[in-house]
């Protein structure tokens, strides 16, 4: 390897490693959240709002190793499948996430999770605030940091200027870098190397593994999938798929 991707190794691994050690109250009190949903046999819905955020929604659902219970909102509007610049220009749309949470039914007495590499944009804010005004738990992945980097009148923000670890029930800091890419080469002004897709993913999947276990600890099996690519997986998970495929919009 270069020195680059060496670098870019220890990045990495410094992120997930602080997250694993900082973070660990917050996670406790999320999955004690997460895992009395379950057991009140409510969905754990989950958004990505905006960009590549949209992935740690993505890796929550219908996931080997996860849990199926997770309803994720995967938005049309600000998957980059659609069109990378008009991503950008939804999420910065005030007003737009309110229909979102209306067309996938979040209402009073649910759990979301919002995760949001920066935390700060329209989409995320408004996601947040909805979350307060219809008794819906709210649990946020973002980075501090990054947030308290960001100017209060800056144009990429919520017009309220809030950010999304103030508003949430439960923050959980995935520490990413300001800038997120992190790997400086010689010769380029910009950074590489990327890091939002790692500490959200590797947040998510904490969270859920904690949530198994507290459901294990109130004498709760978890609905847990398995890869559709081992010997009898699809059979499993069938099984398993029963209980949610019809209240999961994206399992059907």
């Amino acid at each position: 390897m270069s020195r680059r991707s060496e670098a870019y190794r220890d990045i990495i691994i410094s992120l997930i490693t602080t997250i694993e050690e900082k973070e660990k109250e917050p996670i406790e009190e999320a999955a004690d959240i997460l895992a009395k949903a379950v057991a009140d046999d409510r969905l754990i819905n989950i958004i990505g709002s905006g960009g590549h955020s949209n992935m740690a929604a993505e890796e929550a659902f219908y996931r080997a190793g996860g849990l199926a219970a997770v309803n994720p909102l995967l938005d049309a509007g600000t998957n980059l499948i659609h069109g990378a610049l008009r991503s950008t220009f939804v999420e910065r749309t005030p007003g737009y996430a309110k229909a979102v949470l209306d067309a996938y039914g979040i209402e009073s007495g649910d759990v979301l999770i919002i995760a949001n590499a920066y935390g700060i944009n329209a989409m995320t804010i408004d996601c947040a605030l909805e979350c307060k005004k219809r008794g819906v738990t709210s649990i946020g992945i973002t980075s501090q940091g990054y947030a308290n980097f960001v100017p209060k009148d800056s144009h990429i923000r919520h017009p309220s200027g809030k950010n999304l670890y103030e508003i949430v029930d439960v923050f959980i800091d995935s520490h990413l870098p300001t800038g997120d890419a992190a790997v400086h080469v010689e010769g380029l002004q910009q950074t590489m190397g990327p890091t939002s897709t790692f500490v959200n993913s590797f947040a998510v999947n904490l969270l859920m593994i904690r949530t198994a276990e507290k459901l294990l600890e109130m004498g709760i099996e978890p609905p847990i999938l398995v890869s559709g690519n081992m010997p009898d997986g699809d059979k499993i998970n069938r099984r398993i798929e029963q209980k949610y495929r019809l209240r999961v919009k994206h399992y059907r």
